[in-house]
C-alpha cells in the first residue's frame, strides 16, 4: 500500500527583524515544565494509538509518512519563532546544556548560530524526503537498504529543533499561544521514535523531565456532580443553547 506523501515542501525562511534582546532568566528555568503550561494539549487521548505500525501496512511505507509529516510540522512550529531565533539572540544551537554542532557531507565540524544550524537541517531534511530514490512515492518502488539510518538521521536532527525551541523559545511560544501544539508534537514525535527506536536515548535524555511529563495521559477530568432531578421545561427553556 502506498501512502500520498507530500512531494515539495517550501523553507521557511526568516525575515529581517530586530533581534528580541538576551534570553530571560525565566527560561533558564525550564519554564515549558510549569504546569500550568504541560497540561496543555490539542489532543486528549493516547498518542501511542496513532504511532503502532497498522497490520496491513510496510514498515518502511509508515516510517516515510510518519516522518515527513514529522518535517513539515516541526519546520511549521519553528517558522512561528523565526523571526526572534536570530545570530545574535542564539548565537550557538543549543538546549538545555548541550551545543548542537554541524557536520557536513565531508564530516567537517562547524559551530553555528541557531538559524544556521536549523536551516542546514531542514534544507538537509527536505533535500531527503524528496528524493525519489530514497522516500519513493510511486508504486513497486523499494525504499533502499539505508532507508531506516536515513530515518534515524533526520528525527536526530529534528529532535534538535524541538529541544531548541523548548529551551530557547518558550516564551515566544506561549506569547503566540502555541503551547500547546508544541507540547501535542512534541510528545507524539517522542512517542514515535521510541516506538521504533529511531533516536538513542542518550541523545534525547536532556529532555526526559518534559518527555516524562507529556507522554503520560493527562489525568481525567473530576467527575460532574449527580445532576438535579428533570423538572418539566417550559418550550423557550428548550431551545435555549448553551455556549461551552
Amino acid at each position: 500500500m502506498r501512502f500520498k506523501r507530500n512531494g515539495s515542501y517550501t523553507l521557511n525562511r526568516k525575515t529581517k527583524t530586530k533581534p528580541n534582546g538576551k534570553k530571560p532568566p525565566a527560561e533558564e528555568k525550564k519554564l515549558y515544565l510549569e504546569p500550568e503550561y504541560t497540561k496543555i494539549r490539542v489532543v486528549d487521548f493516547d498518542l501511542k494509538e496513532l504511532v503502532v505500525l497498522p497490520r496491513e501496512i510496510d514498515l518502511n511505507e509508515w516510517l516515510a509518512s510518519n516522518t515527513t509529516t514529522f518535517f513539515n510540522l516541526i519546520n511549521l512550529q519553528y517558522s512561528t519563532i523565526s523571526e526572534f531565533c536570530t545570530g545574535e539572540t542564539c548565537q550557538a544551537m543549543t538546549a538545555c546544556n548541550t551545543t548542537y554542532y554541524w557536520y557536513d557531507e565531508k564530516g567537517k565540524k562547524t559551530k553555528c548560530t541557531a538559524p544556521q544550524y536549523v536551516d542546514f537541517v531542514m534544507s538537509a531534511c527536505q533535500k531527503l524526503v524528496t528524493d525519489e530514490e530514497i522516500f519513493p512515492t510511486k508504486y513497486g518502488k523499494e525504499f533502499p537498504n539505508s532507508f531506516e539510518s536515513l530515518v534515524k538521521k533526520i528525527c536526530r536532527y529534528l529532535f534538535h529543533v524541538l529541544a531548541h525551541l523548548y529551551f530557547s523559545h518558550f516564551k515566544e511560544t506561549v506569547a503566540l499561544d502555541l503551547q500547546g501544539h508544541l507540547n501535542t508534537l512534541y510528545a507524539h514525535f517522542i512517542v514515535f521514535v521510541r516506538e521504533f527506536n529511531l533516536v538513542d536515548p542518550k541523545e534525547t535524555c536532556i529532555m526526559d523531565d518534559l518527555s516524562e511529563i507529556l507522554c503520560s495521559p493527562l489525568p481525567p477530568p473530576p467527575a460532574a456532580a449527580p445532576s438535579a432531578p428533570a423538572s418539566t421545561s417550559s418550550p423557550s427553556s428548550q431551545n435555549h443553547v448553551t455556549e461551552r
